[in-house]
């Protein structure tokens, strides 16, 4: 079996040093070296600036709505952890965030990655663009000349039924995010599918198996990010 070249993902290496530092502490803590459990009360918040950061390395910083997100939603508890917001500058925010989160669903398609010199080609059509908040989305796809696209799960679920589809040029990319949620992709079996994702506190699995090399019908390729959620690609 022929062995394919695999890129540095930034994501995995980002986590991998975040989790050296944190069991480095615990340790110091273990020793009696350094108490840092008042940090950890005061900071925790800071985790979601740390997943923000991630995902704006990991997609190197061509979507920014979603790592955007995270690291004002961090930053918002840091600030109510040290009283710097108070409970009447609550009751305004969250409206306004709301606002936000509404604009970046409508406006996130304008932030489509334009490059990417890594293995995954960059997402070339809008064939779909799918975004399951707080619901679930079911859509199947039939077009012999699939280009591509966007499916996004937010608290929600998203399901993307490729079997009876054709990639246009043999070839498509779909950018899968899937945060609190899930998002599951089918495909034929005599697809071959590569994919780059990441996975912080959730799953980014294949479970369909590739055809023998030469003998795959067309090339599918899927990358994103799973956050406390899954992304499936199955049959």
């Amino acid at each position: 079996m022929a062995n394919e070249k695999r890129n540095p993902n930034p994501g995995r290496i980002f986590w991998g040093l975040a989790l050296i530092l944190v069991g480095t502490l615990i340790l110091l803590n273990r020793f009696d070296i350094w108490d840092f459990g008042y940090l950890i009360a005061d900071w925790w918040p800071a985790i979601f600036i740390l997943i923000g950061i991630s995902i704006l390395i990991g997609n190197g910083f061509r979507r920014p709505g979603t790592g955007i997100f995270f690291i004002l939603l961090g930053t918002f508890f840091l600030l109510w952890n040290f009283d710097i917001l108070r409970y009447d500058i609550w009751r305004n925010l969250w409206p306004a965030g709301l606002i936000l989160l509404g604009l970046w669903i409508i406006l996130r398609p304008a932030f489509r990655g334009r490059n990417n010199p890594g293995e995954i080609p960059p997402v070339q059509g809008n064939d779909i663009d799918i975004s399951a908040v707080f619901n679930g989305v079911k859509r199947r796809i039939d077009s012999p000349n699939f280009r591509g696209g966007e499916v996004a799960a937010v608290f929600g679920g998203a399901d993307l039924d490729l079997t009876g589809a054709g990639l246009e040029g043999g070839k498509a990319t779909v950018e899968a995010t899937a945060i609190f949620g899930g998002v599951d992709i089918f495909v034929p079996r005599n697809w071959r599918v590569v994919t780059n994702g990441t996975a912080i506190l959730g799953s980014y699995d294949q479970k369909h198996r590739n055809p023998a090399e030469g003998e795959a019908a067309a090339t599918l390729y899927v990358r994103g990010t799973a956050i406390f959620g899954g992304v499936t690609i199955k049959n």
